[in-house]
């Protein structure tokens, strides 16, 4: 496993496949991975999430991304969406649509959701001869399976399951949401910003109706909380 600081390696990798959901997070990535692989796949999965409004934002962010960065565009590889509808028949978590509240959740954790994604992710790779597994795990979530050790944990696993070396690379995970904005803007500049902004979707609620300085959403979830906050302490840097 490679943290950001350890991620310093030539565009000389061949093949990736990074865990893009349409959010922040995951965009990032995907741009990040663009610039450091030949051949960039994509995967998402849909688990019967309140904000799978998301999984539709997917698209539209592919699309920006070939109209501002052609050349980093023309390594995307395949897209691949998963259902994984089941979830929410065996798990518990505020974030499945079949709560049925309307208010932000306050059980964000969905229990094993990344265990499976990058179970599923390595399988892909797998067959489709790609090293590196690309994940947006972050510091400030603080789930336990967004954490280092997590990740850390799970690489060797996967590849004495596997019997073949993969790496998973979580370029965010040393990251603040402020230093995350910071890092979008080395990446791609004010147009990437812009990008994130307006295309990508975070908030819990699923809420595209108002969009803010920072992009859309209820701004009351802990994703619109983080997301405002990281946003606002960057810009008031930047600026």
């Amino acid at each position: 496993m490679k943290s950001k600081s350890e991620e310093n390696h030539p565009n000389t990798h061949e093949h990736a496949i990074v865990l893009f959901s349409g959010g922040q997070d995951s965009t990032t990535c995907l741009l990040w991975a663009l610039r450091e692989f030949k051949r960039v796949d994509t995967v998402a999965f849909d688990y019967d999430q309140r904000n799978r409004i998301e999984l539709s934002c997917r698209n539209d962010v592919l699309g920006k991304i070939k109209t501002l960065f052609p050349e980093d565009a023309r390594r995307l590889g395949g897209d691949h969406l998963i259902n994984l509808s089941f979830l929410s028949t065996i798990g518990e978590s505020g974030l499945f649509s079949s709560a049925n509240n309307p208010s932000p959740p306050t059980d964000m954790f969905v229990p094993g959701r990344n265990i499976l994604f990058i179970n599923l992710a390595s399988i892909l790779a797998y067959r489709n001869k790609a090293s590196t597994i690309v994940i947006g795990v972050s510091g400030p979530e603080s789930y336990p399976d967004s954490s280092f050790d997590f990740i850390k944990a799970m690489e060797p696993a996967i590849n004495l399951g596997m019997d073949r070396h993969f790496t998973i690379s979580t370029p965010l995970v040393e990251l603040e949401k402020h230093e995350i904005w910071n890092f979008a803007h080395d990446l791609g500049g004010t147009p990437f910003i812009d990008l994130i902004r307006s295309e990508t979707h975070t908030c819990y609620t699923g809420d595209r109706n108002t969009l803010h300085a920072w992009g859309y959403g209820c701004g009351l979830c802990r994703a619109c909380i983080l997301r405002r906050a990281g946003y606002e302490k960057w810009f008031d840097c930047f600026d």
